[in-house]
């Protein structure tokens, strides 16, 4: 399984281990989407950044909407069936994300493709981004949930 990250809050008055864990997930500012794998390591800088991010496991046609409308390639080219064809061993953006979710893939690998997703603030807004998800807030893990937030957000 894979989780979508995405970065909520701002850089002002940031812990700098907080910051430098974020700056090596890739997540640099606000509404900024990135796929990781789940692992040990990615749990322990999810945790220690849970009350800037949130996460949770993203579904495969989730992530191939997220591939195919927001990913982007060095010199902002939008990604394709074709490139995944000639840059990879996948025949499409949705055996990608397939492969991504079964851990046998990084989006990372692909040749010359941003590791990040530049996604627009989500419809209705965020649900308060100073409190967890679990206390009704938009912060932390959220399983599931984080489809219908990326959803808001494309």
């Amino acid at each position: 399984m894979a989780y979508a990250v995405i970065r909520i809050r701002g850089k002002v008055n940031v812990n700098r281990k907080i910051e430098d864990t974020m700056n090596m997930l890739n997540l640099t500012r606000v509404n900024h989407c990135v796929i990781l794998p789940e692992n040990n390591i990615m749990k322990g800088m999810l945790d220690k950044a849970k009350d800037y991010i949130t996460w949770g496991e993203i579904s495969e046609q989730n992530l191939a909407r997220l591939i195919k409308f927001k990913g982007r390639l060095m010199g902002d080219k939008p990604i394709d069936d074709n490139y995944i064809i000639e840059n990879s061993e996948f025949t499409s953006i949705m055996s990608l994300s397939k492969g991504i979710s079964n851990n046998e893939f990084s989006y990372k690998d692909l040749k010359n493709v941003k590791p990040v997703f530049r996604l627009s603030p989500p419809r209705k807004g965020y649900e308060g981004i100073k409190r967890s998800y679990q206390n009704s807030g938009a912060l932390g893990y959220r399983g599931e949930n984080v489809n219908d937030l990326l959803e808001r957000m494309l």
